[in-house]
């Protein structure tokens, strides 16, 4: 928690010196963003499995890649699956910061130079095509995370 109170654009010169500009830039920029509520949820999830799960493991004498596949898994995905909608939320947020700040090309790129150059409607098909893309990203998450929960439920 420590580490995701620091402002992320505070840590863009430290990537950039160890990245220099590019790809490899733009997607640990992006990954610094979204790994914290992932991991997160899936701690989360884990700290929050029912202890019953392990007594009937135990009981069914499960080994330990049995009781990870079977049990394990299933219990705890539906909320990973959830911290990974936040997490993509924040990493293509992180992905495009990075791109505004020093990036020779990408949707953050055009979005700066649009911005300068004042061309309302590029950086509104920008900011439209960025939330259409998010927004069904964002519904595929959500019907996994129901279907995984629907599925749990039935067990």
């Amino acid at each position: 928690m420590g580490f995701y109170s620091i402002p992320k654009v505070t840590l863009y010169p430290v990537v950039l010196v160890g990245c220099g500009l590019g790809l490899w830039a733009k997607i640990v920029f992006g990954v610094i963003h979204g790994i914290v509520p992932i991991t997160l949820f899936t701690m989360n999830a884990v700290r929050n499995m029912p202890p019953i799960y392990g007594r009937a493991a135990r009981t069914y004498r499960m080994r330990p890649v049995e009781f990870a596949r079977h049990v394990l898994l299933p219990a705890f995905v539906p909320e990973v699956v959830a911290g990974l909608r936040i997490g993509f939320s924040l990493t293509l947020l992180g992905t495009l910061i990075g791109e505004m700040f020093a990036a020779q090309s990408g949707i953050g790129r055009l979005l700066m130079i649009a911005t300068n150059r004042n061309e309302t409607s590029m950086i509104m098909a920008l900011a439209l095509m960025l939330f259409v893309f998010a927004t069904l990203v964002n519904m595929l998450f959500l019907a996994w995370q129901r279907h995984l929960s629907h599925g749990k439920e039935r067990s």
